[in-house]
Protein backbone atom coordinates (compact mmCIF):
# COMPACT_ATOMS: atom_id res chain seq x y z
CA UNK A 1 0.00 0.00 0.00
CA UNK A 2 1.75 3.45 -0.93
CA UNK A 3 1.48 6.80 1.14
CA UNK A 4 -1.69 7.74 -1.46
CA UNK A 5 -3.56 5.16 -0.39
CA UNK A 6 -2.57 5.14 3.58
CA UNK A 7 -3.79 8.64 3.75
CA UNK A 8 -6.56 8.11 1.72
CA UNK A 9 -7.91 5.28 4.51
CA UNK A 10 -6.59 7.40 7.36
CA UNK A 11 -8.99 10.25 6.27
CA UNK A 12 -11.86 7.87 6.01
CA UNK A 13 -11.22 6.23 9.26
CA UNK A 14 -10.95 10.28 10.95
CA UNK A 15 -13.91 11.19 9.14
CA UNK A 16 -15.67 8.33 11.16
CA UNK A 17 -15.14 10.57 14.66
CA UNK A 18 -17.48 13.00 15.34
CA UNK A 19 -15.70 16.82 15.62
CA UNK A 20 -12.77 15.97 13.44
CA UNK A 21 -13.81 16.88 9.99
CA UNK A 22 -11.67 19.97 9.66
CA UNK A 23 -8.40 17.96 10.75
CA UNK A 24 -8.65 14.74 8.61
CA UNK A 25 -8.88 17.05 5.70
CA UNK A 26 -5.33 19.08 6.69
CA UNK A 27 -3.58 16.03 8.94
CA UNK A 28 -4.78 12.86 9.08
CA UNK A 29 -2.01 11.38 11.08
CA UNK A 30 -2.76 14.12 13.97
CA UNK A 31 -6.07 13.88 14.05
CA UNK A 32 -6.27 10.15 14.24
CA UNK A 33 -3.95 10.32 17.16
CA UNK A 34 -6.25 12.91 18.89
CA UNK A 35 -9.35 10.21 18.38
CA UNK A 36 -6.93 7.38 19.51
CA UNK A 37 -6.60 9.39 22.85
CA UNK A 38 -10.32 9.85 23.28
CA UNK A 39 -10.74 5.98 23.90
CA UNK A 40 -7.74 4.95 24.86
CA UNK A 41 -6.90 4.83 28.92
CA UNK A 42 -7.67 3.26 32.16
CA UNK A 43 -11.94 3.58 31.02
CA UNK A 44 -11.62 4.47 27.44
CA UNK A 45 -12.49 1.50 24.99
CA UNK A 46 -8.97 1.08 23.59
CA UNK A 47 -6.33 -0.60 25.57
CA UNK A 48 -2.60 -1.30 24.83
CA UNK A 49 -2.10 -5.13 25.09
CA UNK A 50 -0.33 -8.32 23.66
CA UNK A 51 -0.58 -11.98 23.66
CA UNK A 52 0.77 -14.43 25.87
CA UNK A 53 3.32 -16.85 23.53
CA UNK A 54 4.77 -19.31 26.02
CA UNK A 55 3.75 -20.79 29.22
CA UNK A 56 5.57 -22.34 32.21
CA UNK A 57 4.73 -22.98 36.16
CA UNK A 58 6.87 -19.79 37.30
CA UNK A 59 6.27 -17.40 33.96
CA UNK A 60 5.01 -16.36 30.98
CA UNK A 61 5.91 -14.48 27.71
CA UNK A 62 4.05 -11.95 26.02
CA UNK A 63 4.34 -10.80 22.77
CA UNK A 64 3.37 -6.75 21.93
CA UNK A 65 4.15 -5.43 24.95
CA UNK A 66 7.89 -4.71 25.29
CA UNK A 67 7.36 -0.65 24.20
CA UNK A 68 4.97 -0.27 26.78
CA UNK A 69 6.20 -1.54 29.98
CA UNK A 70 8.49 -1.06 32.27
CA UNK A 71 10.53 -3.67 35.32
CA UNK A 72 7.74 -3.47 38.02
CA UNK A 73 4.90 -2.78 36.24
CA UNK A 74 1.64 -4.88 36.82
CA UNK A 75 -0.29 -6.68 33.94
CA UNK A 76 -3.54 -8.45 33.98
CA UNK A 77 -4.72 -11.23 31.50
CA UNK A 78 -8.50 -10.75 29.43
CA UNK A 79 -9.16 -7.46 31.86
CA UNK A 80 -9.26 -9.58 34.86
CA UNK A 81 -7.92 -9.12 38.27
CA UNK A 82 -7.92 -12.66 39.80
CA UNK A 83 -6.42 -14.85 37.02
CA UNK A 84 -2.99 -14.42 35.39
CA UNK A 85 -2.49 -10.92 36.83
CA UNK A 86 2.25 -10.49 37.79
CA UNK A 87 4.79 -8.34 37.26
CA UNK A 88 7.19 -7.15 34.65
CA UNK A 89 10.50 -9.04 35.43
CA UNK A 90 12.53 -8.93 32.36
CA UNK A 91 11.64 -7.45 29.09
CA UNK A 92 13.73 -7.92 25.52
CA UNK A 93 13.14 -6.15 21.83
CA UNK A 94 9.94 -8.65 21.31
CA UNK A 95 8.87 -10.27 24.54
CA UNK A 96 8.29 -9.17 28.04
CA UNK A 97 8.53 -12.20 30.65
CA UNK A 98 5.69 -11.66 33.65
CA UNK A 99 6.02 -13.59 36.98
CA UNK A 100 2.31 -14.06 38.08
CA UNK A 101 0.87 -13.47 41.09
CA UNK A 102 -1.79 -16.81 41.17
CA UNK A 103 -1.11 -20.41 39.56
CA UNK A 104 -0.30 -20.70 35.95
CA UNK A 105 -2.56 -23.33 35.52
CA UNK A 106 -5.19 -21.22 33.99
CA UNK A 107 -3.11 -18.64 31.77
CA UNK A 108 -3.60 -20.31 27.89
CA UNK A 109 -1.14 -19.51 25.02
CA UNK A 110 -3.38 -16.38 23.07
CA UNK A 111 -4.65 -14.80 26.28
CA UNK A 112 -4.57 -10.88 25.70
CA UNK A 113 -2.81 -8.84 28.73
CA UNK A 114 -2.95 -5.61 29.04
CA UNK A 115 -0.57 -3.12 31.41
CA UNK A 116 -1.75 -1.54 34.52
CA UNK A 117 0.67 0.46 35.36
CA UNK A 118 3.28 0.48 37.90
CA UNK A 119 2.17 -0.99 41.66
CA UNK A 120 1.12 1.45 44.35
CA UNK A 121 -0.23 1.09 47.79
CA UNK A 122 -1.79 3.77 49.91
CA UNK A 123 -1.77 2.66 53.37
CA UNK A 124 -4.08 4.19 55.98
CA UNK A 125 -4.49 4.49 59.91
CA UNK A 126 -7.41 2.00 59.68
CA UNK A 127 -5.41 -0.77 58.37
CA UNK A 128 -4.12 -1.74 61.98
CA UNK A 129 -5.25 -4.71 63.47
CA UNK A 130 -5.87 -5.59 59.87
CA UNK A 131 -4.63 -8.38 57.77
CA UNK A 132 -3.99 -8.44 54.20
CA UNK A 133 -1.48 -10.19 51.13
CA UNK A 134 1.19 -9.02 49.44
CA UNK A 135 -0.91 -6.93 47.11
CA UNK A 136 -2.56 -5.00 50.02
CA UNK A 137 -5.92 -6.89 49.60
CA UNK A 138 -7.80 -7.73 53.20
CA UNK A 139 -8.30 -11.70 53.95
CA UNK A 140 -9.17 -11.41 57.65
CA UNK A 141 -13.04 -11.53 56.30
CA UNK A 142 -13.77 -7.87 57.48
CA UNK A 143 -14.76 -4.91 55.97
CA UNK A 144 -12.13 -3.04 52.42
CA UNK A 145 -9.29 -1.25 53.66
CA UNK A 146 -9.80 2.54 53.57
CA UNK A 147 -6.84 4.07 51.77
CA UNK A 148 -4.70 6.46 52.77
CA UNK A 149 -2.90 9.27 50.88
CA UNK A 150 -0.40 8.24 48.63
CA UNK A 151 0.91 11.24 47.66
CA UNK A 152 2.15 12.25 50.72
CA UNK A 153 4.69 9.77 50.59
CA UNK A 154 8.24 11.36 50.15
CA UNK A 155 10.45 7.87 49.89
CA UNK A 156 13.17 6.57 51.34
CA UNK A 157 14.94 9.33 53.19
CA UNK A 158 18.90 10.06 51.91
CA UNK A 159 21.52 8.84 54.41
CA UNK A 160 22.31 12.18 55.40
CA UNK A 161 18.69 13.25 55.61
CA UNK A 162 18.20 10.24 58.28
CA UNK A 163 18.18 10.75 62.15
CA UNK A 164 21.07 9.60 64.29
CA UNK A 165 19.94 6.73 66.09
CA UNK A 166 20.74 6.86 69.61
CA UNK A 167 17.85 6.34 72.31
CA UNK A 168 17.56 2.62 73.76
CA UNK A 169 14.34 1.00 74.50
CA UNK A 170 13.52 -2.37 76.46
CA UNK A 171 12.07 -5.61 74.59
CA UNK A 172 11.52 -7.21 77.93
CA UNK A 173 13.21 -10.53 76.54
CA UNK A 174 15.80 -10.17 79.38
CA UNK A 175 18.63 -11.92 77.16
CA UNK A 176 18.42 -9.18 74.55
CA UNK A 177 17.71 -6.54 76.80
CA UNK A 178 20.95 -7.09 78.60
CA UNK A 179 23.40 -8.52 76.35
CA UNK A 180 22.33 -7.22 72.96
CA UNK A 181 20.20 -4.04 73.77
CA UNK A 182 18.55 -2.25 70.62
CA UNK A 183 17.89 1.30 69.65
CA UNK A 184 14.84 2.84 67.91
CA UNK A 185 15.23 2.36 64.22
CA UNK A 186 18.01 -0.06 64.55
CA UNK A 187 18.20 -3.54 62.41
CA UNK A 188 18.74 -6.90 64.08
CA UNK A 189 18.68 -10.35 62.69
CA UNK A 190 17.78 -13.40 64.57
CA UNK A 191 19.74 -16.05 62.79
CA UNK A 192 19.16 -19.88 63.57
CA UNK A 193 18.25 -23.13 61.78
CA UNK A 194 14.73 -24.79 61.47
CA UNK A 195 12.58 -25.72 64.88
CA UNK A 196 14.95 -23.81 66.86
CA UNK A 197 12.40 -20.87 68.17
CA UNK A 198 12.55 -18.10 66.21
CA UNK A 199 9.44 -17.43 65.86
CA UNK A 200 8.23 -17.35 69.46
CA UNK A 201 11.07 -14.94 69.97
CA UNK A 202 9.64 -12.64 67.62
CA UNK A 203 6.04 -12.70 69.20
CA UNK A 204 7.78 -11.98 72.35
CA UNK A 205 9.50 -8.89 70.86
CA UNK A 206 5.85 -8.04 69.02
CA UNK A 207 4.36 -7.76 72.96
CA UNK A 208 7.08 -4.56 73.62
CA UNK A 209 5.37 -1.81 74.68
CA UNK A 210 7.46 0.89 73.33
CA UNK A 211 5.90 0.90 70.06
CA UNK A 212 3.46 2.94 68.75
CA UNK A 213 2.98 0.12 65.29
CA UNK A 214 3.82 -3.17 65.13
CA UNK A 215 4.04 -4.49 61.27
CA UNK A 216 4.43 -8.91 60.67
CA UNK A 217 5.49 -9.85 57.72
CA UNK A 218 5.17 -13.88 57.21
CA UNK A 219 6.60 -14.63 54.16
CA UNK A 220 6.69 -18.38 53.19
CA UNK A 221 4.93 -19.52 56.61
CA UNK A 222 2.95 -22.46 56.93
CA UNK A 223 -0.76 -21.88 56.18
CA UNK A 224 -1.44 -24.29 59.20
CA UNK A 225 0.64 -21.59 61.47
CA UNK A 226 -0.30 -18.42 60.52
CA UNK A 227 -3.62 -17.97 62.34
CA UNK A 228 -2.12 -19.37 65.28
CA UNK A 229 0.97 -17.06 65.42
CA UNK A 230 -1.81 -13.95 65.15
CA UNK A 231 -4.00 -15.25 67.93
CA UNK A 232 -2.59 -17.30 70.05
CA UNK A 233 1.32 -15.92 70.06
CA UNK A 234 0.30 -12.19 69.46
CA UNK A 235 -2.49 -12.17 70.99
CA UNK A 236 -5.55 -9.34 70.54
CA UNK A 237 -3.89 -6.82 72.62
CA UNK A 238 -0.87 -6.31 70.38
CA UNK A 239 -3.44 -7.38 67.46
CA UNK A 240 -4.65 -3.80 67.89
CA UNK A 241 -2.05 -2.43 66.97
CA UNK A 242 -0.55 -4.63 64.22
CA UNK A 243 -0.82 -4.77 60.62
CA UNK A 244 0.01 -8.61 59.22
CA UNK A 245 1.37 -9.12 55.83
CA UNK A 246 1.17 -12.91 54.56
CA UNK A 247 2.34 -15.05 51.94
CA UNK A 248 2.31 -18.35 52.64
CA UNK A 249 4.26 -21.35 51.26
CA UNK A 250 1.94 -22.35 48.88
CA UNK A 251 1.98 -19.19 46.65
CA UNK A 252 3.62 -17.83 43.79
CA UNK A 253 7.24 -17.14 44.23
CA UNK A 254 6.24 -13.22 42.89
CA UNK A 255 3.58 -12.94 46.13
CA UNK A 256 6.50 -14.34 48.36
CA UNK A 257 8.84 -11.63 46.64
CA UNK A 258 6.19 -8.78 46.86
CA UNK A 259 5.04 -9.54 50.98
CA UNK A 260 8.37 -7.76 52.54
CA UNK A 261 8.26 -4.74 50.10
CA UNK A 262 4.56 -4.25 51.12
CA UNK A 263 4.86 -4.62 54.89
CA UNK A 264 7.96 -2.02 54.66
CA UNK A 265 5.62 0.58 52.21
CA UNK A 266 2.74 0.04 55.34
CA UNK A 267 5.55 0.58 57.80
CA UNK A 268 6.56 4.00 56.10
CA UNK A 269 3.26 5.47 56.50
CA UNK A 270 3.39 4.84 59.82
CA UNK A 271 7.08 6.09 60.36
CA UNK A 272 6.51 9.05 58.32
CA UNK A 273 3.25 9.77 60.25
CA UNK A 274 5.39 9.96 63.57
CA UNK A 275 5.17 6.58 64.90
CA UNK A 276 7.59 4.64 66.61
CA UNK A 277 7.37 1.49 64.27
CA UNK A 278 8.34 -2.30 65.15
CA UNK A 279 8.83 -4.29 61.94
CA UNK A 280 9.22 -7.96 62.39
CA UNK A 281 9.63 -9.77 58.73
CA UNK A 282 9.82 -13.75 58.88
CA UNK A 283 11.71 -14.68 57.53
CA UNK A 284 14.35 -13.32 55.00
CA UNK A 285 15.79 -16.12 53.89
CA UNK A 286 12.52 -17.04 52.38
CA UNK A 287 12.36 -13.97 50.81
CA UNK A 288 15.43 -14.77 49.14
CA UNK A 289 14.39 -18.43 48.59
CA UNK A 290 11.73 -16.36 45.77
CA UNK A 291 13.72 -13.97 44.60
CA UNK A 292 16.10 -16.70 43.55
CA UNK A 293 13.01 -18.25 42.06
CA UNK A 294 12.07 -15.75 40.04
CA UNK A 295 15.41 -14.80 38.95
CA UNK A 296 16.56 -18.31 37.34
CA UNK A 297 13.19 -18.42 35.51
CA UNK A 298 14.41 -15.12 33.69
CA UNK A 299 17.13 -17.07 32.92
CA UNK A 300 19.91 -15.35 35.45
CA UNK A 301 22.49 -17.86 36.14
CA UNK A 302 23.37 -18.67 39.98
CA UNK A 303 26.39 -17.51 41.02
CA UNK A 304 26.88 -18.44 44.82
CA UNK A 305 25.05 -22.00 45.88
CA UNK A 306 22.47 -21.41 43.20
CA UNK A 307 21.76 -17.61 44.26
CA UNK A 308 21.69 -15.37 41.38
CA UNK A 309 23.58 -12.24 41.78
CA UNK A 310 20.49 -9.68 42.04
CA UNK A 311 19.04 -11.88 45.32
CA UNK A 312 21.74 -9.95 46.87
CA UNK A 313 21.22 -7.03 45.22
CA UNK A 314 17.81 -6.76 46.22
CA UNK A 315 18.19 -7.75 49.88
CA UNK A 316 20.12 -4.17 50.73
CA UNK A 317 17.63 -2.40 48.65
CA UNK A 318 14.86 -3.66 51.29
CA UNK A 319 16.71 -3.32 54.08
CA UNK A 320 17.80 -0.17 53.40
CA UNK A 321 14.62 1.17 53.71
CA UNK A 322 14.17 0.47 57.25
CA UNK A 323 15.82 2.70 60.05
CA UNK A 324 15.20 6.37 61.30
CA UNK A 325 13.14 8.78 59.78
CA UNK A 326 14.21 12.55 58.46
CA UNK A 327 13.13 15.40 60.82
CA UNK A 328 10.26 15.24 62.21
CA UNK A 329 8.94 11.17 61.13
CA UNK A 330 9.15 8.45 63.49
CA UNK A 331 11.44 5.34 62.90
CA UNK A 332 10.84 1.61 61.71
CA UNK A 333 13.47 -0.57 64.25
CA UNK A 334 13.49 -3.92 61.58
CA UNK A 335 13.90 -7.22 63.14
CA UNK A 336 13.87 -10.06 61.19
CA UNK A 337 14.40 -13.29 61.34
CA UNK A 338 17.55 -15.46 59.10
CA UNK A 339 16.51 -19.50 57.99
CA UNK A 340 19.87 -20.83 58.42
CA UNK A 341 20.30 -23.58 56.35
CA UNK A 342 22.02 -26.88 57.53
CA UNK A 343 22.58 -24.75 60.31
CA UNK A 344 25.25 -23.22 58.63
CA UNK A 345 25.94 -19.81 59.34
CA UNK A 346 27.86 -19.13 56.53
CA UNK A 347 24.81 -19.52 54.43
CA UNK A 348 25.46 -16.69 51.53
CA UNK A 349 22.03 -15.58 52.76
CA UNK A 350 23.53 -15.34 56.06
CA UNK A 351 26.71 -13.90 55.67
CA UNK A 352 25.26 -11.50 53.57
CA UNK A 353 22.56 -10.19 55.41
CA UNK A 354 24.98 -10.08 58.53
CA UNK A 355 26.75 -7.69 56.74
CA UNK A 356 24.12 -5.25 56.04
CA UNK A 357 22.41 -5.01 59.69
CA UNK A 358 22.84 -3.82 62.78
CA UNK A 359 23.30 -6.86 64.69
CA UNK A 360 22.80 -10.57 64.98
CA UNK A 361 21.08 -12.96 67.57
CA UNK A 362 22.19 -16.31 67.59
CA UNK A 363 19.88 -19.07 68.35
CA UNK A 364 21.63 -22.28 69.23
CA UNK A 365 20.15 -25.71 68.58
CA UNK A 366 22.18 -27.48 71.66
CA UNK A 367 20.80 -24.50 74.29
CA UNK A 368 16.95 -25.30 72.94
CA UNK A 369 17.85 -29.43 73.11
CA UNK A 370 18.87 -28.35 77.25
CA UNK A 371 15.31 -26.63 77.20
CA UNK A 372 16.71 -23.29 78.12
CA UNK A 373 14.37 -20.67 75.76
CA UNK A 374 14.99 -18.59 74.56
CA UNK A 375 18.08 -20.60 73.40
CA UNK A 376 20.44 -17.41 72.48
CA UNK A 377 23.77 -17.84 72.60
CA UNK A 378 24.98 -14.70 74.51
CA UNK A 379 29.06 -15.08 73.26
CA UNK A 380 27.73 -15.02 69.95
CA UNK A 381 25.34 -12.03 69.60
CA UNK A 382 26.37 -8.87 68.97
CA UNK A 383 24.42 -5.66 69.02
CA UNK A 384 26.66 -2.53 67.38
CA UNK A 385 24.52 -0.06 68.76
CA UNK A 386 25.11 -1.61 72.45
CA UNK A 387 27.16 0.99 73.47
CA UNK A 388 24.19 3.62 72.85
CA UNK A 389 21.94 1.81 74.85
CA UNK A 390 24.25 0.42 78.22
CA UNK A 391 25.39 2.39 81.15
CA UNK A 392 29.36 2.30 82.00
CA UNK A 393 28.73 0.41 84.87
CA UNK A 394 25.58 -1.98 82.99
CA UNK A 395 28.34 -2.32 80.51
CA UNK A 396 31.08 -3.22 83.47
CA UNK A 397 28.44 -5.86 84.08
CA UNK A 398 27.74 -7.68 80.69
CA UNK A 399 31.83 -7.96 80.51
CA UNK A 400 32.19 -9.61 83.25
CA UNK A 401 29.07 -12.10 82.91
CA UNK A 402 30.84 -12.70 79.29
CA UNK A 403 34.32 -13.68 80.76
CA UNK A 404 32.55 -16.13 83.06
CA UNK A 405 30.21 -17.72 80.85
CA UNK A 406 33.20 -18.00 78.11
CA UNK A 407 35.29 -19.64 80.93
CA UNK A 408 32.60 -21.89 82.06
CA UNK A 409 31.50 -22.89 78.29
CA UNK A 410 35.26 -23.58 77.71
CA UNK A 411 35.64 -26.14 80.11
CA UNK A 412 32.55 -28.08 79.89
CA UNK A 413 34.61 -30.63 78.96
CA UNK A 414 37.02 -30.87 81.70
CA UNK A 415 34.23 -30.99 83.83
CA UNK A 416 32.46 -33.83 82.37
CA UNK A 417 35.44 -36.29 83.12
CA UNK A 418 35.51 -34.79 86.32
CA UNK A 419 39.12 -32.86 86.01
CA UNK A 420 37.91 -30.12 87.77
CA UNK A 421 39.11 -29.39 90.70
CA UNK A 422 37.31 -26.59 93.22
CA UNK A 423 39.91 -24.33 95.10
CA UNK A 424 42.69 -24.30 92.30
CA UNK A 425 41.15 -21.70 89.89
CA UNK A 426 39.06 -18.55 91.46
CA UNK A 427 37.52 -17.34 88.19
CA UNK A 428 36.69 -20.65 87.50
CA UNK A 429 35.06 -21.60 90.43
CA UNK A 430 32.87 -18.63 90.37
CA UNK A 431 31.94 -19.26 86.95
CA UNK A 432 30.99 -22.66 87.51
CA UNK A 433 28.77 -21.35 90.64
CA UNK A 434 27.05 -18.66 89.04
CA UNK A 435 26.69 -19.33 85.33
CA UNK A 436 23.61 -21.94 85.99
CA UNK A 437 22.20 -19.15 87.73
CA UNK A 438 22.80 -16.73 85.04
CA UNK A 439 20.94 -19.29 82.53
CA UNK A 440 18.46 -19.77 84.83
CA UNK A 441 17.44 -15.70 85.34
CA UNK A 442 17.41 -15.30 81.46
CA UNK A 443 15.25 -18.34 80.88
CA UNK A 444 12.24 -16.53 79.91
CA UNK A 445 8.97 -17.69 77.83
CA UNK A 446 5.82 -15.47 76.32
CA UNK A 447 3.69 -16.57 79.03
CA UNK A 448 6.11 -14.68 81.61
CA UNK A 449 5.86 -11.45 80.03
CA UNK A 450 8.35 -8.75 79.39
CA UNK A 451 10.54 -8.23 82.00
CA UNK A 452 11.22 -4.81 83.26
CA UNK A 453 13.97 -4.42 84.13
CA UNK A 454 16.39 -7.55 83.41
CA UNK A 455 19.52 -6.29 85.07
CA UNK A 456 17.87 -5.86 88.52
CA UNK A 457 16.07 -9.96 87.99
CA UNK A 458 19.27 -10.80 87.61
CA UNK A 459 20.79 -9.53 90.42
CA UNK A 460 17.92 -11.16 92.56
CA UNK A 461 19.05 -14.34 91.16
CA UNK A 462 22.26 -14.02 92.27
CA UNK A 463 21.72 -12.94 95.19
CA UNK A 464 18.94 -15.76 96.01
CA UNK A 465 22.03 -18.26 94.80
CA UNK A 466 24.42 -16.55 97.41
CA UNK A 467 22.27 -16.74 100.33
CA UNK A 468 21.42 -20.09 99.30
CA UNK A 469 25.01 -20.85 99.18
CA UNK A 470 25.74 -18.57 102.83
CA UNK A 471 23.04 -20.83 104.07
CA UNK A 472 24.49 -24.35 103.60
CA UNK A 473 28.25 -23.19 104.76
CA UNK A 474 26.97 -22.49 107.77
Amino acid sequence: MDQAETSTDLAGVVQAAPDLPSLAENDPLLALERAYGRFAGERGLLKRGGRICEVSPTHYRVRGLSGEVRLGDIVERGGRKADGSGEVVQITLDEVVVAPFGPSSEISVGDHVFCKGGFSLAPGASWRGRVIDALGRPIDGGPALIPGAEAGFEGVPGALERQRVETPFLTGVRVIDIFTPLCFGQRLGIFAGSGVGKSTLLAMLAAASAFDTVVVALVGERGREVREFLEDTIGDESMAKTVAVVATSDESAMMRRRAPGTAMRVAEYFRDRGDRVLLLLDSITRFAHALREVAIGTGEPPVARGYPASVFTDMPKLLERAGPGGAGAGSITAILSVLVDGDDHNDPVADSVRGILDGHIVLDRAIAEQGRYPPVNPLSSISRLATKAWRDDQRAVVSRLRAMISRFEDTRDIRLIGAYQSGLDPDLDMAVQQVPVIYEALTQSPKDGPSPDPFSDLARHLKKQERSHVAKAG
